[in-house]
């Protein structure tokens, strides 16, 4: 009966110890896949606070929280069901979806770098600050639709990342992806939202440290902003060029990826520097292609007829 009990409490343990090493597993494949979702994240949260300027201080969380929920049902309800079914029937459908994403990406990253060193100024829809529910309705709306491509990018390069995986894990895995990414993206972008009103609070006080502490945030918001901007393009240049890059290379043309890998050879041996060279010379690579690109689509889209001016931006 000991014996039995001991046997038995053996059993338990190693099962435990299987559970926790498919979560050990499952967390790692999670953290892999969200990096390499990194520069749409970046997009989405330098973009995202757009959608609450001009409203009300007392009306930006519930906003914000809207347009948090319909991403999530985004990701959960429709890309991650849809996602799942093409891995499992179509393996290399998922490969060129992601393709025409680091298309999409790498459009944005030139159009955005275009009209900044054209130093254009469009005029943007005004915000609906005091229009009423419906028309707070349809600013969530749009966010949402805008936010459903973004969000169709992030979980195919995530799904990308776990095709190896059974079915089960990579449908964890991406649930895990999906809303740690909303998560951390709506989190951030609440923050930056409310850094105004947190300065003005503090710039408020009697204590002069407090108010030099509200001033520097009131201050900074739009530097950090222009910041987000700037790293968000970089970011869509450099991943979409990769996506590219690798996706050609799987679909059979080797040529431009093999050139990168032999240039990361070139300088991989420097001694104590080797590796973060390899680094550089590739994620250089990968934004260069990611320009070339999108610079052609750029000049491909303002000869369509709904492309006299490059198409507005999808934010």
């Amino acid at each position: 009966m000991a014996g039995g009990l001991v046997g038995l409490l053996d059993d338990v343990a190693a099962l435990a110890k299987l559970a926790a090493s498919s979560i050990d597993d499952v967390g790692a494949a999670a953290g892999r896949a969200s990096v390499k979702a990194a520069g749409v994240v970046v997009d989405d949260t330098a973009v995202t606070p757009a959608y609450v300027q001009g409203l009300s201080a007392d009306r930006e969380l519930p906003i914000i929280r809207r347009i948090a929920l319909g991403s999530l049902r985004n990701k959960l309800l429709i890309i991650l069901p849809a996602a799942l079914l093409l891995s499992a029937i179509a393996p290399v459908v998922v490969e060129v979806i992601l393709m025409f994403g680091g298309c999409f990406l790498a459009y944005e990253g030139a159009h955005k770098l275009i009209h900044a060193l054209r130093h254009d100024d469009h005029d943007h829809d005004e915000p609906a600050v005091a229009a009423g529910p419906e028309a707070e309705s349809k600013v969530v709306r749009g966010a949402v639709r805008t936010d459903f491509i973004l969000s169709a990018e992030i979980m195919v390069i995530a799904l990308k990342e776990v095709l190896e995986e059974p079915v089960v894990s990579r449908g964890v895995i991406l649930a895990v992806v999906g809303v740690l990414i909303t998560v951390v993206v709506y989190g951030v972008v609440a923050l930056i939202v409310k850094m105004d009103d947190v300065g003005l609070r503090l710039a408020a006080r009697t204590s002069p440290g407090a108010q030099r502490a509200g001033r520097l945030l009131v201050n900074g918001m739009p530097k950090l902003l222009s910041a987000l901007s700037v790293v968000g393009t970089a970011a869509m240049l450099w991943v979409g060029g990769h996506i590219l890059l690798v996706g050609a290379d799987e679909l059979g043309w080797t040529t431009p990826y093999h050139l990168v890998h032999e240039l990361e050879k070139v300088v991989h041996d420097v001694p104590g520097v080797g590796g973060v060279l390899s680094w550089l010379v590739n994620t250089a690579a990968s934004a260069l292609v990611g320009l070339l690109v999108g610079g052609l689509l750029v000049a491909v889209v303002a000869r369509l007829p709904f492309g006299k001016q490059p198409a507005a931006e999808s934010h």
